[in-house]
């Protein structure tokens, strides 16, 4: 009789083969056959996630529950879904699993510290879906996978079954619940894999903070003795990717991290990249990891196999999957010290923005708050001027507490452990997008040795009059023009204005976020 590994006790009774833990080749071998998958070039599997080529936040629901309701921040980010509701997605999906001919399991950690970190199981229906999650979750060695026992949470990924649009608040045929009581995770509707990494990435982001430990967005790295741990929050465009991948630092991890007693761990086994024209000069170390093991999601192969990058026919979002040590420079165990830098990037297309600042405790939690960069025109359809862009704590989409919670956590852990706090700037300047250039990453990347190096702490200082931040009046191998961002307008007025509007666009996104804050981060907003 084939093993089932108790799959009876979850309800599921299976029809056909049940596979524990794979290795990468039967993945391939299954995923090609039964997945439509290809291999391409260079060795990755290459798999299409159908209809949905993104996450669908307005899909996402949690349980509203007697022991969790006063914990999550409701609202359009947590959305309630009644226990019964969620029965019913749970039963659905339990019945799909059922009925598949091939049921994947795949069992790993979501955390490098062993004190903080959870233990999950993964049962869904697609080879790819399985290899996704064996490279994004820490892989169990075979001793800890022979006495891994029962999970502490369940994802059961059942994308290819729809779920009921009329069933409790759920408004679509796409559903993906999280029930935090049960610990499980039902998806729905969906095959875009992203969906269970973000799903545990929140569920992280639900336990840590219960435990007074910082869950965090970042990316971090560490200089090649260990002695200087940064961290780099950051939303799509900002250079948080190109700046952490430092060929003279150690990757501890690109995405998801948690800060406890003992220092910074990464959640996850693997990193997530985006492929769009990724390019072999531009971003060698994620070229260089696309090879067999990778899971690329979306990506379009030419006549000869090769992947174009470039091609956005099925979607501008082309992901890869691969394990973090296929990063050259990675640090296994996935683990640092205490930070010594915080670093905040924007992409301020209204040039407004100091290139660099260094923020004080109730400005790092603002900003934090905040997560502000901006769209540029030509960008998207219908954006024809600089737009705002704020992601609560760079990451609202996983949030489940108020913002507050996870900016009072990593202010409270930078003040015990000497943190800096910094905002760099990486978009415009001498003018908004259309009349200002883009910074230079040349300048960037000096801006950032000089705060890694500790240069950057001994400069001169001066208050930016709107924004209350301090700049530094030189920084090596910058321009000591370049600084100050007024200075670099010809038009001192249109400056003054510019400077006004955005804090005013800052001042409106804030309102949601006032009640849950304290008095002193409240005031750290901008003067206008």
């Amino acid at each position: 009789m084939a093993e089932t590994y108790n799959l009876e006790e979850l309800g599921i009774t299976p029809c056909g083969r049940v596979h524990r833990n794979l290795t990468v080749d039967e993945y391939y071998e299954l995923a090609v056959v039964t997945d439509n998958c290809k291999t391409a070039q260079t060795g990755a599997l290459v798999a299409f996630s159908g209809d949905k080529t993104g996450r669908s936040p307005a899909d996402k629901r949690v349980v509203e529950q007697d022991s969790t309701k006063a914990d999550v921040w409701w609202g359009n980010i947590n959305k309630p879904i009644s226990d019964a509701g969620f029965t019913v997605n749970h039963q659905s999906a339990i019945a799909h699993i059922s009925s598949c001919e091939n049921i994947y399991i795949v069992d790993g950690f979501i955390g490098w510290d062993p004190d903080s970190r959870i233990k999950a199981r993964v049962i869904c229906t697609r080879a790819y879906h399985a290899l996704f999650m064996h490279n994004m979750m820490i892989r169990p060695t075979a001793d800890e996978l022979a006495a891994f026992g029962q999970p502490d949470w369940h994802i059961f990924n059942a994308g290819q079954a729809e779920s009921d649009p009329n069933n409790d608040t759920v408004s679509s045929t796409t559903s993906v619940c999280l029930d935090f009581e049960r610990q499980e995770q039902v998806i729905l509707g969906t095959d875009y894999a992203g969906e269970m990494k973000k799903g545990m990435f929140t569920v992280m982001n639900y336990i840590l903070p219960k435990r007074g430990i910082s869950s965090m967005h970042c990316s971090a790295n560490e200089s090649l003795d260990g002695k200087d741990v940064a961290l780099f929050f950051g939303l799509s465009g900002t250079g948080k990717t190109t700046l952490s991948a430092d060929p003279n630092r150690a990757l501890i991890g690109d995405d998801e991290h948690g800060w406890d007693s003992k220092g910074i761990f990464n959640f996850e086994g693997g990193c997530y990249a985006k492929m769009i024209d990724l390019s072999q000069e531009g971003e060698p170390q994620i070229w260089n990891a696309i090879r067999k093991g990778t899971v690329l999601e979306n990506v379009i192969l030419d006549a000869d196999g090769a992947a174009d990058y470039s091609d956005t026919s099925i979607t501008e979002n082309t992901r890869g999957a691969y394990p973090v040590e296929f990063i050259d420079n990675a640090k296994i165990p996935c683990v640092g010290d205490h930070p010594t830098n915080v670093i905040f990037l924007t992409c301020d297309a209204f040039g407004v923005m100091p290139p660099v600042s260094r923020l004080n405790a109730a400005q790092a939690q603002y900003h934090f708050i905040s997560g502000y960069t901006a769209k540029v025109a030509g960008t998207e359809v219908g954006v024809t001027e600089p737009e705002p862009m704020f992601s609560a704590c760079f990451g609202g989409p996983f949030l489940v507490w108020h913002p507050f919670k996870y900016a009072e956590l990593l202010a409270e852990a930078c003040d015990k452990h000497n943190a800096s706090v910094w905002l760099i700037n990486t978009g415009w300047s001498g003018g908004a997008y259309g009349v200002g250039k883009r910074f230079s990453l040349k300048y960037t990347r000096a801006i950032v040795t000089a705060i890694l190096n500790g240069s950057l702490d001994d400069a001169e200082f001066i208050d930016e009059p709107y924004f209350g931040l301090a700049i530094p009046t030189t920084c090596n191998e910058v321009p000591k023009e370049m600084l100050n961002p007024k200075a670099t307008w010809a038009d001192q007025d249109a400056y003054d204005a510019q400077a006004k509007k955005l804090g005013g666009l800052f001042a409106k996104n804030f309102e949601k976020y006032a009640e849950g804050c304290s008095d002193d981060v409240r005031a750290a907003g901008p003067n206008i």
